[in-house]
């Protein structure tokens, strides 16, 4: 049996004072990962994964909703491919891991570990895309990729992470442009409403954008300690890649012409967003939709009373026939214990049961999202728990809402700008476009742009941010993950 402290055997760093202990603290002790033994690795644990499975079933049905569909290519990929599209190889050269040996024997060749797949897949399409006919192709993979960070963090940025990458082709610049934008408004439903993660999209700036792109479009999300975190990219690839690779078609009017393509991907980045967008001094708060577990029935004094033990057994199968992912927790601990081990997973609804609410017909609810208790009816808890999910997925959507509008601040200078920054704040500001204060920004305050906002219609009143310029673009900065 527990002792009496064993509430806080699982105690985590303050967020408010330490906020990379904090992280790092539930990353580690809620059971989502460990260290790997290769330095910059991390392992999944099962209860991380489910998290990720979970994202993965919710994005798959809506890629194929858009007339996407899964293959899988090989991880090992010539170099020669990579050197094909020069700023693609540029752009991916310090990060890329290369395989020399096989056992004793040189390769002819180097092997590069994937660090993203526009090579191997436009090699592949150069031979299935023959005729207009074939087009548009619309392929997504589920893979790891391997990019060498200097610098790691669990979920933020490893040395081989997970995630989906689409690849499209098509027989115009206006349908592959087209696409890039579609699936950004998809990956921005998933956001809202799988992730209860609202998010900033728009266009990237040319320094920003992906290597090997004609322009790329990004979804970024607001951490609690007003940094940004982005949560997934698509990409308008032109004609860059079909050049490099001779992806060409035989068009309605019998001349060859290259495809143009697009690409986009999401990754296990997004769970370090749900737990720095959500989390708090207990740990993880788990969206609904994604929570290995939505509810945890615990029954107490259990042991003393079988009738207890049975009553909350059969909430718990109740739970189940109503497509909830319930949990029984039956361990021989103190309810102190059960309560701090669910809180700090983040399970959205405790159902507490014990002789007195079995007495009166009820359960004790608790929501992991605001702390709220209240009684429910035994009998009615079962249909009423899917109702309540929902409505916790739109108030954790609502609450880091209010919290990502309230820390966006127009800036019109850099002084500005710097308390903005340090006040943990994104920066809504116009800019001339030059390269040259976005670099500036970057040298003085470790800011970057993030995406263009969406309306850009009063850019013409006024100057740039850094240089006093006429503005050109309208856009956020923020310092980012």
């Amino acid at each position: 049996m527990a002792g009496n402290n064993d509430r806080f055997v699982n105690q985590i760093a303050d967020i408010n004072t330490d906020y990379t202990k904090w992280y790092t603290d539930v990353c580690l002790k809620s059971e989502l990962c460990d260290y790997g033994p290769v330095k910059g690795t991390m392992v999944f644990r099962p209860y991380g994964y489910a998290i990720w499975e979970n994202i993965q079933a919710e994005a798959d049905k809506r890629f194929k909703a858009q007339g996407v569909s899964n293959a899988y290519f090989p991880m090992l990929i010539p170099q020669s491919f990579l050197m094909r599209e020069a700023e693609h190889v540029e752009g991916f050269a310090p990060e890329v891991a290369t395989v020399t040996h096989v056992g004793d024997v040189e390769l002819a060749e180097k092997l590069v570990l994937r660090p993203t797949s526009e090579t191997i897949i436009g090699n592949m399409y150069s031979k299935w895309i023959g005729s207009y006919r074939d087009l548009p192709l619309k392929l997504n993979q589920w893979a790891n990729v391997v990019r060498w960070e200097k610098t790691t963090r669990p979920f933020l940025r490893t040395s081989e992470f997970l995630w989906q990458e689409g690849h499209t082709a098509f027989a115009t610049a206006e349908e592959a442009n087209a696409d890039a934008l579609t699936m950004l408004g998809v990956y921005r439903e998933i956001a809202n409403d799988v992730l209860a993660l609202p998010v900033l999209t728009g266009q990237k700036s040319e320094k920003e954008k992906f290597a090997g792109a004609v322009a790329t479009y990004g979804m970024e999300a607001m951490m609690k300690d007003g940094k940004s975190l982005q949560a997934g990219t698509t990409h308008y690839l032109g004609e860059n890649f079909a050049k490099a690779f001779d992806i060409k078609f035989l068009d309605k009017d019998g001349t060859h012409k290259y495809a143009y393509q697009a690409s986009w991907g999401i990754s296990t980045r997004l769970i370090g967003a749900i737990i720095m967008a959500h989390g708090d001094e207990r740990g993880l708060c788990l969206p609904p939709p994604v929570a290995p577990i939505q509810a945890v029935v615990i029954p107490i004094g259990a042991a003393k009373n079988p009738a207890v033990a049975d009553k909350a057994k059969s909430i718990y199968e109740g739970l189940v026939k109503a497509n909830v992912r319930a949990h029984i927790d039956e361990r021989d601990c103190s309810p102190g214990f059960k309560f701090n081990h669910w809180e700090l997973r983040g399970v959205p609804i405790r159902i507490e049961l014990g002789a007195r609410d079995l007495e009166a017909g009820v359960v004790t609810v608790c929501r992991r999202d605001n702390g709220e208790k209240f009684t429910a009816a035994i009998d009615d808890i079962a249909s009423k728990t899917p109702d309540l999910l929902d409505t916790i997925t739109k108030s954790m959507y609502d609450k880091a809402d209010a919290f990502t509008k309230a820390h966006i601040v127009r800036a019109d200078n850099l002084d500005d700008m710097q308390a903005a920054l340090d006040g943990g704040n994104f920066v809504d500001a116009y800019w001339c476009g030059d390269r040259e204060c976005e670099d500036k920004v970057k040298q003085l305050y470790s800011a970057s742009t993030r995406v263009f906002n969406q309306d850009q219609s009063d850019v013409h009143k006024h100057t740039c941010v850094c240089c006093g310029k006429k503005a050109k673009k309208r856009i956020y900065f923020a310092r980012a993950y």
